[in-house]
C-alpha cells in the first residue's frame, strides 16, 4: 500500500501541480497582457482625443488631422471597451477554474499528506511504547494507558489514510476539469470578442481607413520628394565645404576679416583647477552687443561671460597651447584666456573684441566705420613721397632746439611748446625708426650704452637675496610704492622729448603698425613707481625685467581719447643719433589707469625733488656744524696753550726766587720735571707767537 501510494503522491501528484503551475503561469501571461491591451488602447484613444489640446513648435493648426484623430480615437475607444469585456470573461471563464485548482485541490493534497505522515509517526510511536511492556512486572494502569495511546493512534491514521486516499483519487477527475474548463472559457471569451469587433467594423468604417490609406500615400510621396532634395543639397554642401572641414584653412583661400563687430563660434576656455593645474573646457561664444556670452553643450541660452567694452585683448602663450588669447575687463579685475582652433579665428576674434571694446557697433554702419579706422591705421604708418624730404628739411631746426627744463604738470619738458606745435610731426619721430614690440632687457650684451643709462651694466643680482656689501637698496627706502599692471605696446627712438606730441605720434604709429603687422601679442609686467625709478617686473617670477631712473624719465603724457594709453621719454646716452644723448619714448596700455600712472610719476618726481632738496640742506647743515666744531676745537686748544704758559711763568717766578737769596755762589738745581715743564713752556710760547 505503501508503495502504491508512493506511485500517487511522489510521482503522479507531483507532476501534476509542476504542469498546472506552468500552465497557470502561461494563462496569467495571457490575462495580463490581455489586461495591458486594454488599459493601452484606452490610453491611445484618450491621447488622440487630446491631440487638438496640443501646441506643436514647428506644426501648426491641421483642422484636418485634428478631426481624423478625432475619429480614430472614437473607434480605438470602442475596441477599447471590447478589450475590457474580453479581460473580464477571461477573468471569470479561464483564470477562475485553473486558480481554484491551484489554491484549493493541490494545497488539499499537501496538507492530507503531511497530516497522514504525522498520524503515521504517532502511530509508531504507541506500538513502540507497547512492545516495551515488561513481562515480569505488569502494571495494570501503565498498561491500559499505553493500550488506549495504540488504539487512539491506529484510529486515527485509518481515518486519515481513508481521506488522502479518496483526495488522491478525486485529483485525477480534478485535473481533467481543471484542464478542461479554462480552456473551454478562453475559447468562449475570444469568439464573444471577435463577433463584437465584426458588429464594429462596418463598411462605413472600412471606406474611412481607404481614405486614410490614400492620404499616408500621398505623404509619403512628398516625403520622397524633399528627402532626394535634401540629399542633392547635402551633396553640394559637402563639395562646397571641403576646404572648411580642415582645422586650420589656409589664410590666403579664406582671407581674415578684421572689420567684424560681431563673431560666434567654438572656443577652448581655461579654468584654473589649482595653483598650477588647469582645465580647458570647450564652449559655444558669441558676442551680444558690448558682452561676450557662453553657452555649454546642452544649455537652452548662452549666459554672460564678460563685459568687452573698454577691454583688452591680446595674443598670449599659455601652457604651449597655439592660437591663445587673453581678454582683460576695463578694470583688470577680471580675465580670461581663451584658445581658438585657427589662427584666421585667433585673428578675428580679437580683431572683433578690439571693434566692439571702441564701441563701434553703436553706430549705424559698425563694419563700415571698423573698416575705415583700420584702412586709417594702415594709412597711419604709410609715408608719403615728400616725407623723407621734408623730415631732411627740418632736422637742422629740430637739432639746434636749446634743452629746456621741464615745467608743465602734465609731463612736457619745456617752455618753447608752441613753437613745436608749429612743426611737423614727421620733425618728431624719423621715417626709418625701427619699433621694437618686446621688452629687451638693458642688460643685454648688444645694448651696452642703455645698460649704463639704466645704471645696471655692471652689477650682477646676488641669486640669493643678498648684497655684497650689505647695503639695502635705495627702492626699499623709498616713501612711495605703487604698483600698477600694463601691457607693453613698444618703443622707439624720438627726435625731440619737450612736448606730450611726441608721446601722441609715437602711440600712433606703434599701434598703426601693430594692426598692419598682425602684432596682437602684448607682453604684461607690474610698473613699480617709486621715488628713485619705474620698474617692470614680471608678474609670474617677480623679476626685474627693465629698471629706468626716474632723472632720466623727462615727459610723460596719457592719450587724449583712450585713456588706458600712456607713455613715457627717457633720455639715455648713446643711440641712433648722432649726439651723445638720445630719447626713446616707451608706449604702454593699462586697465583704465593711464592718467593715475602719470599723477604717480608726477607726484615721485615731486618727492624726488623735495628729497633733493632736503639732503642738500641737510648737508649744509652738516657742514655748518662741522665748521663749528673745529672752531670749537681750536678755541679749547689754544685756552690749554694758554693755561700752560700761566704754569710756566709761575714756575719759573718760583725757581727764581732761591737764587736772588744765595749770594754766596749757592746754585738751585732743577729736577728732570722741570726742565721738561721749562721745554714745554717754550714750545708753547713759539706757538702763541704763530698762531
Amino acid at each position: 500500500t505503501r508503495s502504491l501510494l508512493g506511485v500517487f503522491e511522489e510521482e503522479d501528484a507531483t507532476a501534476i501541480s509542476n504542469y498546472m503551475n506552468q500552465l497557470y503561469q502561461a494563462m496569467l501571461r495571457i490575462y495580463d497582457a490581455q489586461n495591458e491591451l486594454s488599459a493601452a488602447t484606452h490610453l491611445t484613444s484618450k491621447l488622440l482625443k487630446e491631440y487638438e489640446k496640443q501646441r506643436f513648435p514647428l506644426g501648426g493648426d491641421d483642422e484636418v488631422m485634428s478631426s481624423t484623430l478625432q475619429q480614430f480615437s472614437k473607434v480605438i475607444d470602442e475596441l477599447s471597451s471590447c478589450h475590457a469585456v474580453l479581460s473580464t470573461q477571461l477573468a471569470d471563464a479561464m483564470m477562475f477554474p485553473i486558480t481554484q485548482f491551484k489554491e484549493r485541490d493541490l494545497k488539499e493534497i499537501l496538507t492530507l499528506k503531511e497530516v497522514f505522515q504525522i498520524a503515521s509517526n504517532d502511530h509508531d510511536a504507541a506500538i513502540n511504547r507497547y512492545s516495551r511492556l515488561s513481562k515480569k512486572r505488569e502494571n495494570d494502569k501503565v498498561k491500559y494507558e499505553v493500550t488506549e495511546d495504540v488504539y487512539t493512534s491506529r484510529k486515527k491514521q485509518h481515518q486519515t489514510m481513508m481521506h488522502y486516499f479518496c483526495a488522491l483519487n478525486t485529483l485525477q477527475y480534478k485535473k481533467k476539469i481543471a484542464l478542461l474548463e479554462p480552456l473551454l472559457g478562453y475559447m468562449q471569451a475570444q469568439i464573444s470578442f471577435f463577433k463584437m469587433g465584426s458588429e464594429n467594423l462596418n463598411e462605413q468604417l472600412e471606406e474611412f481607413l481607404t481614405n486614410i490609406g490614400t492620404s499616408v500615400q500621398n505623404v509619403r510621396r512628398e516625403m520622397d520628394n524633399d528627402v532626394e532634395t535634401m540629399q542633392q543639397t547635402i551633396e553640394d554642401l559637402e563639395v562646397a565645404s571641403d576646404p572648411l572641414y580642415v582645422p586650420d584653412p589656409d589664410p590666403m583661400k579664406f582671407p581674415v576679416n578684421r572689420n567684424l563687430t560681431r563673431k560666434a563660434g567654438y572656443l577652448n576656455a581655461r579654468n584654473k583647477t589649482g595653483l598650477v593645474s588647469s582645465t580647458w573646457d570647450r564652449q559655444f561664444y558669441f558676442t551680444q552687443g558690448g558682452n561676450l556670452m557662453s553657452q555649454a553643450r546642452g544649455d537652452v541660452a548662452g549666459g554672460l561671460a564678460m563685459d568687452i567694452d573698454n577691454c583688452s585683448v591680446m595674443a598670449v602663450d599659455c601652457e604651449d597651447r597655439r592660437y591663445c588669447f587673453q581678454i582683460t575687463s576695463f578694470d583688470g579685475k577680471k580675465s580670461s584666456i581663451l584658445q581658438a582652433e585657427s589662427k584666421k579665428d585667433h585673428e578675428e576674434w580679437i580683431c572683433t573684441i578690439n571693434n566692439i571694446s571702441k564701441q563701434i557697433y553703436l553706430s549705424e554702419n559698425p563694419e563700415e566705420i571698423a573698416a575705415r579706422v583700420n584702412q586709417s591705421a594702415l594709412e597711419a604708418v604709410t609715408p608719403s613721397p615728400s616725407f623723407q624730404q621734408r623730415h631732411e628739411s627740418l632736422r637742422p631746426a629740430a637739432q639746434s632746439r636749446p634743452p629746456t627744463a621741464r615745467t608743465s604738470s602734465s609731463g612736457s619738458l619745456g617752455s618753447e611748446s608752441t613753437n613745436l606745435a608749429a612743426l611737423s610731426l614727421d620733425s618728431l619721430v624719423a621715417p626709418d625708426t625701427p619699433i621694437q614690440f618686446d621688452i629687451i632687457s638693458p642688460v643685454c650684451e648688444d645694448q651696452p650704452g642703455q645698460a649704463k643709462a639704466f645704471g645696471q651694466g655692471g652689477r650682477r643680482t646676488n641669486p640669493f637675496g643678498e648684497s655684497g656689501g650689505g647695503t639695502k637698496s635705495e627702492t626699499e627706502d623709498s616713501i612711495l610704492h605703487q604698483l600698477f599692471i600694463v601691457r607693453f605696446l613698444g618703443s622707439m627712438e624720438v627726435k625731440s622729448d619737450d612736448n606730450p606730441d611726441v608721446v601722441y605720434e609715437t602711440m600712433r604709429q606703434i599701434l598703426a603698425a601693430r594692426a598692419i603687422h598682425n602684432i596682437f601679442r602684448m607682453t604684461e609686467s607690474h610698473l613699480l613707481v617709486t621715488c628713485d625709478c619705474l620698474k617692470l617686473i614680471d608678474p609670474q617670477t617677480q623679476v626685474t625685467r627693465l629698471t629706468f631712473p626716474l632723472p632720466s624719465v623727462v615727459l610723460y603724457a596719457t592719450h587724449q581719447e583712450n585713456k588706458r594709453l600712456f607713455g613715457f621719454v627717457l633720455r639715455t646716452s648713446g643711440g641712433r643719433s648722432e649726439s651723445n644723448l638720445s630719447s626713446v619714448c616707451y608706449i604702454f596700455e593699462s586697465n583704465n589707469e593711464g592718467e593715475k600712472i602719470c599723477d604717480s610719476v608726477g607726484l615721485a618726481k615731486q618727492i624726488a625733488l623735495h628729497a633733493e632738496l632736503d639732503r642738500r640742506a641737510s648737508e649744509k647743515q652738516k657742514e655748518i656744524e662741522r665748521v663749528k666744531e673745529k672752531q670749537q676745537k681750536e678755541l679749547s686748544k689754544q685756552k690749554q696753550i694758554e693755561k700752560d704758559l700761566e704754569e710756566q711763568s709761575r714756575l719759573i717766578a718760583a725757581s727764581s726766587r732761591p737764587n736772588q737769596a744765595s749770594s754766596e755762589g749757592q746754585f738751585v738745581v732743577l729736577s728732570s720735571s722741570q726742565s721738561e715743564e721749562s721745554d714745554l713752556g717754550e714750545e708753547g710760547k713759539k706757538r702763541e707767537s704763530e698762531a
